[in-house]
Order: structure tokens, then sequence, then C-alpha cells
């Protein structure tokens, strides 16, 4: 008794097809969602002792700082203030484009400021609450009741890699998380590795590098590069899935595979 005749019918092609393709499709990377260390059913509660405190930053050279000095002469403001500073290039707080210019005034090389009737202070090494307290005690000496305000102008932090909208961020306030960063460059894309973000800081002339699992959320919270400092890097890898969508070759065999198997098909159907 004959049981096969030679002809595979279409229906058990078309078939194999399916089955092939849902089996990639399940084997592609399933670690999308982050924090997948919290259970749908389970409220995971993060004790404030650990989450990594969050330490103010120090200025340093080359930072631009915005100082704003009132007084009670309206005449005196404008000539201590920054209306009376130099404008620098900083890259729009959107990210890319073409930078911006801002007024400010730079700390050199030796950690100073130069203040209009002040003249020079040390800042370098000081939070921005600090720089303040340390102007208005001088320009209490020269004025009544003066208010002082001192904050970054160039604070920003750049992400590349896997998200919507790599570049420079210029960031309004001195507390931005990694997570923060992220959101501002539209968040991740399907392609990035959630499990393996790489934030590299620069210090003392040095680079260190530290890698963050966005998939465990107690473990991104207590890492001291969670919240981010001034100039710091954020890439985000691409997983296994890009990396071959990118291959040219694989794309090309993939092609002629898919056009192989529909003229089989058709043979086939036509027999």
């Amino acid at each position: 008794m004959r049981i096969f005749s030679g002809k595979i019918p279409l229906q058990f092609i078309l078939l194999g097809i399916v089955i092939s393709s849902l089996s990639v499709a399940c084997s592609t990377n399933k670690k999308i969602a982050y924090f997948q260390d919290v259970p749908d059913s389970l409220y995971l509660k993060v004790h404030e002792n650990q989450v990594k405190k969050f330490v103010d930053p120090v200025i340093q050279s080359n930072d631009i700082l915005q100082v704003t000095i009132l007084t009670l002469d309206p005449g005196e403001n404008s000539v201590l203030s920054n209306t009376n500073s130099a404008a620098f290039p900083v890259q729009p707080s959107s990210g890319g484009g073409a930078s911006l210019p801002v007024n400010g005034f730079m700390v050199d090389r030796d950690g100073l400021i130069e203040l209009p009737i002040v003249g020079k202070i040390k800042v370098s090494g000081l939070t921005t609450a600090a720089a303040r307290d340390t102007i208005h005690n001088i320009v209490a000496k020269y004025y009544k009741t003066p208010v002082v305000n001192v904050r970054f102008t160039n604070f920003s932090v750049s992400v590349l890699g896997e998200v919507q909208r790599p570049g420079t961020y210029t960031v309004p306030n001195e507390k931005v998380s990694v997570l923060d960063a992220i959101s501002m460059a539209g968040d991740l894309s399907i392609f990035g590795r959630r499990e393996n973000v790489m934030v590299i800081r620069d210090s003392l002339g040095s680079k260190k590098v530290v890698r963050l699992d966005l998939n465990n959320l107690s473990q991104t919270v207590q890492s001291p590069y969670f919240y981010l400092s001034q100039g710091d890097m954020v890439y985000v890898e691409p997983n296994k899935a890009k990396i071959a969508s990118t291959d040219a070759y694989r794309a090309r065999n993939l092609t002629i595979a898919v056009s192989v198997i529909s003229l089989l098909i058709i043979i086939i159907s036509r027999l």
C-alpha cells in the first residue's frame, strides 16, 4: 500500500509556515516592561532608606551659572545679575538642533566667577545653595538685604542608543534620575535592552561606567548612578533583534528565502 505519493498538500506547507512564524515570535525578547520584579498582584514597598539619597551636585570648572541678585535699588539689579554676563552656547532642552546662546557666568579653571562690582568669588566645589550663601555674604557688605539665587544654566545629560529621541538635554533643575533622562528622550525603543542600560560619568578626569537593570526596581533606585550628575551619558544598548534587523547579509538571505518559499508554494499549488 502506497502511503506517501511524493506530493505534500498545500495545507501542510501553509501550516508549517504559520507554526514557524509563531515559534519565532514567541522566541523574541520578552523583557519589554520595566521593573519586572514587581508582581501584578503584590504591592512592593520600597523604604526610604533603600532609595539612594540624592546628593546636590557641586560646581566645577567650565560650568555656567545663572546668578540673580536683587537689592532695594532697582537700578543696581541689572548690573549685578545675568543681564551683564556673557553669552555661551548651550544645547536646547529638547535635545538635538543648533546650540542656543544663554547668559551666565562661566567658572574658570581656578574655580572662580567674576561678578560686577563684587569681583571674583571662589565657587568650585560648592553646591549652588552654598555658592548662593557665599555670594550673599559678600553682597551684603555693599547692599542692604540682598536676595541671591544661583542655579546651573548648562546642567545637561546625554541619552544615546535605542531611545526615540537621542540627544543632549538641558535640565531645568539639578535633581534628575536616569528614568527622567530616558523619559525626556521619548522612552526606550522596542529594541532597547532594559536590563543593560549604561551610565557613563566623568569623574576627576576618568570615566566611570555602571550598568543598570531597569527590570529590577530595588536595584535601580539603590544605585549611586540612579540620580545623574552634570554631563552624564546614558547609553541604551540594542538587543539581538535590532542587531539582526540591521544585518544586511541576514536581511538579504531572509528576502531570498521568502522568495524561494513563495515560489515553491506557487509551483506546488499548480501541480
